[in-house]
């Protein structure tokens, strides 16, 4: 081995390169009319600089390669909407990526991602729509996500949580979130919106409640302990099949007589 030379590591993957004649021949029309490259399941250890003269395009796909990081100027792509990562070994995110103002689903499933590798700008991704971080390694999730409120969709599935998000609980457009293959206690249910309302009347009525839902409550007590009472008053009428009525057995008895 020469003088100077690095040797690599034999746990780093060795990926294939890629020319910007090769990428340029894997751009492609979406239906919608936008650009996009798709450069999944290359083999790619690394991103290119030469990708820099397609750096207008909509949307990106670099998923199924052999990344272990994301260049910082992944910021010029400035156009882009839609980013896939997925299935790479990504282990750390550059805080330059919070410059994709117009991004709108960003997709780094299946990664090697910690909670301590995600950067906080990530919540200066304020057109954000869609997240998907399943499938890493994340115990808690970066606060920083409580900024992003055009978010509607985010995926924590086959992390080590063990409590479900409170960043997430003030994204009023939220509309699913998948925590499914998470360390959840099984005693603990954070995510049942009932039983945290229900445990709302276990407090001292004379005492926690204004006037007015007092009243509410009294009125609805008096409805259950009203119909309790009315169960117990009308009792069903007992019928014993086979025997015969007093009336029956006095008409039988006339008939003789006559």
């Amino acid at each position: 081995m020469a003088k100077g030379k690095k040797k690599k590591s034999s746990s780093e993957p060795k990926g294939k390169k890629i020319t910007l004649a090769m990428a340029t021949n894997c751009l492609k029309m979406t239906v919608d009319g936008k650009r996009r490259l798709d450069l999944s399941n290359q083999g790619l250890a690394s991103v290119p600089r030469s990708l820099l003269d397609l750096c207008d395009v909509e949307e990106l796909d670099l998923s199924r390669n052999l990344l272990t990081k994301l260049p910082d100027f992944i910021d010029k792509f400035l156009n882009l909407r839609f980013l896939d990562l997925h299935s790479n070994y990504l282990e750390q995110i550059p805080p330059s990526i919070g410059r994709l103002q117009n991004l709108l689903t960003l997709n780094l499933s299946n990664n090697r991602l910690t909670s301590g590798s995600l950067p906080s700008e990530l919540g200066l991704l304020a057109k954000l729509h869609k997240l998907n971080l399943g499938l890493n390694r994340l115990d808690s999730v970066p606060r920083c996500l409580a900024a992003l409120k055009e978010l509607r969709d985010v995926g924590l599935f086959a992390n080590r949580l063990t409590a479900y998000p409170d960043c997430l609980r003030p994204l009023k457009k939220l509309e699913k979130v998948n925590l499914d293959s998470n360390p959840f206690p099984p005693e603990v249910d954070d995510l049942d919106p009932i039983r945290r309302q229900e445990a709302l009347y276990l407090v001292d009525a004379e005492a926690c409640l204004c006037g007015g839902c007092l009243d509410k409550c009294r009125s609805q007590r008096r409805k259950v302990e009203g119909r309790a009472e009315l169960e117990i008053k009308v009792k069903p009428r007992r019928m014993f099949a086979g025997l015969l009525t007093p009336n029956s057995v006095a008409q039988v008895d006339q008939e003789t007589w006559r």
